[in-house]
């Protein structure tokens, strides 16, 4: 013979408060976990660094001017 043992699906207030409270915590571990590191940004290499300013373009553009200046007179010194 099997013995039946009727189940009372209500909780208790203990049990209601300890599901709410492991709910939240289970949502904030998820928020938590749901941007991985990059394994860039959080590298210490790039720790004390800063971003290129608005205005890297004007260096670049002087690093080529320069460039272009030595090879010009570089070959007006062979052609001479």
């Amino acid at each position: 013979m099997a013995l039946f043992i009727n189940q009372n699906s209500s909780r208790t207030k203990l049990q209601e408060k300890l599901a709410a409270e492991l709910r939240d915590k289970a949502k904030k571990r998820a928020e938590i976990d749901v941007t991985p590191p990059d394994g860039v940004e959080d590298s210490p290499f790039l720790r004390g660094t800063k971003q290129t300013t608005s205005l890297a373009w004007v260096w670049i553009l002087i690093v080529l001017f320069v460039i272009g200046a030595i090879v010009v007179l570089t070959i007006k010194s062979w052609v001479s």
